[in-house]
């Protein structure tokens, strides 16, 4: 017996949102961290491709969270100039540049056919 074709258009119209949602909740870890987790999709990413490429994007995104806590430990309170300007530049690539990363080459995992 075949399903009805409006089930079948509902499951393919749910398809796009289910193989969305981890990649969005992946790359909201980054943002609502505020940066403090800003390896963690990167790394995700890495350990599911073994790609060299994803490897030094995630090296990269290391050496950010990296400067970004020491800025964060260094800078004063009432921090405000030059200062206070690499602070929100760190800040911004610790919580956008992962995040983006993972929107751009997340992809979920397929179920492989056993013949």
């Amino acid at each position: 017996m075949k399903p009805a074709p409006s089930a079948v258009a509902a499951a393919r119209a749910a398809r796009p949102v289910k193989d969305a949602l981890p990649r969005v909740l992946l790359a909201a870890v980054p943002v609502a961290s505020l940066g403090m987790l800003c390896p963690v999709p990167s790394l995700l990413i890495a350990l599911r491709r073994q790609a060299r490429a994803h490897w030094l994007i995630c090296a990269g995104f290391s050496v950010i969270w990296l400067a970004w806590m020491a800025q964060a430990l260094l800078t004063p309170v009432d921090a405000d100039g030059l200062v206070f300007l690499m602070d929100v530049l760190l800040l911004l690539l610790a919580t956008l540049g992962p995040a983006a990363h993972c929107l751009v080459f997340w992809r979920p995992a397929r179920v492989r056919k056993v013949r």
